[in-house]
């Protein structure tokens, strides 16, 4: 079939009582001329818009009926004219340039989330899924332009009934499906097709916004492989590969499906592993560029929650990209350092934690424990977060690593005069301070407003384990494992906390915040149940 632009040919053409709001300047002509010279006076601000919501006309039932159907009659004409003149483009282009502004006239729609229902009813969404799927590229670009329009975030929720039947009926006609197909076939070196793309994605993504189960159709219908192959195609970074990777991550952090299908049909995790690499030893261009790479990060990351994928990230030699990532010190430093805490951590890690050691790689972690980057350094994370990864890490690597290794990082902390210990105590009490601050400022206002934490005491847990109880457990952990195994160790913590405390005893300083920390694992948590009870029992056994 031959195809036709007719952008150029409408763009004077415009329809003065369904004008899309989108496209309408707020100032005229002279308006913008005379701004030239200087910032238009408040007045003038004001009587352009009054003027332009002069312009605006209100949509009813019937209105909104009259609109589909024209839509519809414009698409069936133009699809019998290409039947019969499939290779003459004259012969169809006036139906085409016809049933573009008809498109365009729907805009007005987007204004009135409270039609939606309407709009259903008489089956104009079957109309649009069906002008997805048109031979010219241009009617697919302003149909998925409409469609973002009409999904907008803002729009669906001054309307979410309406929304809801809109998103339903979007749903049923396999959406999802007919966006792929799309996307697969818009030529994205044509700067509108391009921006059909981006539209596309904006339409996906507002449907995650205002349904989260959104994310299983894309899982379903294959659009998270197409996200995934998006970020990896090679060329220049562009806004598609942008969206591409926010919405690859948003869908992994909310389904745990487009975890475990991540390596179904390709390797995921090899895929993310060979995008994230070209950040080794170069920087991202720019600031957006920069939460490109943030975004892939935060996939893989979510895609380790799925402890499968942890095996496919020790054969694919993620540890060791890490690794070098933390070595060469460049922006990615801090995302491979929580790529490395999820990679470690739970009974699913314990391979990767193996690994780690034997690959030398306390070589790396210890001198992040040693020192946080200073705040002009690190713009990615803040202080707190680069201990807690850290300390998380030192943690699992401890609870589960073999005998022979866990020994090789006990002894690191005997190293240098005992100085890991003197940071581990260093820290602890630093976020002990910090809990005990949170603490009373959450007594101050459950006195203010006559409520206790024993309401609800899982909320006022959790609350403490974001405000620095979760890194206060992590260090309490590595100084009990290290004081069991190392008596000089032990009698260097007792030292410190005389000096810093006033008290030397570690089963009154260390056993109250793990018996805490073991009293709230899960039921599935046996292991480290018992690692822990054995670590108290240790500890308190020092003292009898």
């Amino acid at each position: 079939m031959t195809s036709i632009d007719v952008t150029e040919i409408i763009k004077s053409s415009t329809s003065s009582l369904y004008q899309p709001a989108r496209k309408k300047s707020r100032f005229d002509d002279s308006a913008s001329s005379s701004s030239q010279a200087g910032q238009p006076k408040p007045e003038d601000i004001l009587a352009a818009l009054e003027a332009d919501q002069s312009n605006y006309v209100a949509l009813d039932d019937v209105q909104v009926k009259k609109l589909v159907i024209q839509l519809d009659k414009k698409m069936r004409l133009n699809r019998e004219q290409r039947v019969k003149n499939p290779d003459d483009a004259q012969k169809f282009m006036e139906s085409e340039i016809e049933l573009d502004k008809a498109i365009q006239e729907m805009h007005s729609l987007a204004s009135q989330p409270d039609l939606y229902g309407s709009f259903v009813e008489v089956n104009g969404v079957e109309i649009l899924l069906q002008l997805l799927g048109h031979e010219n590229t241009d009617i697919v670009c302003a149909t998925l332009s409409l469609l973002r329009e009409l999904t907008d975030d803002d729009v669906m929720n001054e309307g979410e009934d309406g929304a809801a039947e809109l998103i339903e009926s979007l749903v049923s006609g396999s959406i999802i499906t007919t966006l792929l197909a799309c996307v697969e076939r818009l030529d994205e070196s044509v700067k509108d097709e391009a921006d059909g793309v981006h539209n596309a994605l904006g339409v996906v993504d507002n449907m995650i916004g205002f349904r989260d189960d959104i994310t299983e159709e894309c899982v379903k219908h294959g659009f998270t492989v197409w996200l995934l192959k998006r970020c990896f195609q090679k060329g220049a970074f562009d806004a598609n590969k942008m969206y591409a990777s926010e919405l690859l991550s948003v869908i992994l952090q909310t389904s745990d499906t487009a975890k475990a299908k991540l390596t179904e049909k390709i390797d995921g995790i090899d895929i993310l592993l060979r995008t994230i690499a070209v950040y080794k030893k170069n920087d991202p261009a720019n600031v957006d560029e920069r939460e490109y790479m943030e975004n892939l990060f935060n996939s893989l990351c979510a895609a380790l929650m799925h402890p499968a994928n942890r095996k496919k990230f020790l054969d694919g030699e993620g540890l060791q990209l890490m690794n070098l990532m933390l070595r060469e010190k460049k922006q990615a430093r801090q995302s491979a350092l929580k790529v490395l805490n999820h990679a470690t951590s739970g009974d699913e890690g314990i391979e990767n934690c193996n690994k780690l050691v034997e690959m030398l790689g306390l070589r790396t972690i210890f001198p992040l424990f040693m020192r946080t980057p200073s705040k002009t350094k690190r713009k990615d994370t803040t202080p707190d977060e680069h201990e807690e990864h850290v300390c998380t890490i030192l943690s699992s690597l401890l609870a589960a690593c073999s005998e022979n290794h866990r020994q090789r990082i006990v002894q690191k902390f005997v190293e240098h005069e005992h100085e890991k210990v003197d940071r581990a105590v260093e820290l602890f009490l630093k976020y002990k301070e910090k809990v005990q601050r949170f603490e009373l400022k959450k007594k101050r206002q459950s006195q203010e407003a006559g409520t206790s934490e024993d309401d609800d005491p899982d909320r006022a847990y959790l609350d403490k384990l974001d405000n620095g109880l979760y890194t206060l457990q992590r260090l309490t952990l590595i100084l009990g494992e290290v004081a069991v195994g190392v008596e000089s160790a032990r009698l260097r913590e007792e030292k410190l906390f005389q000096m810093k405390m006033s008290q030397n005893r570690l089963d009154l300083m260390l056993c109250p915040i793990i018996q805490e920390y073991s009293d709230n694992l899960g039921d599935d948590a046996n292991i480290e149940q018992e690692r822990v009870l054995v670590m108290l029992s240790k500890i308190e056994d020092f003292y009898k």
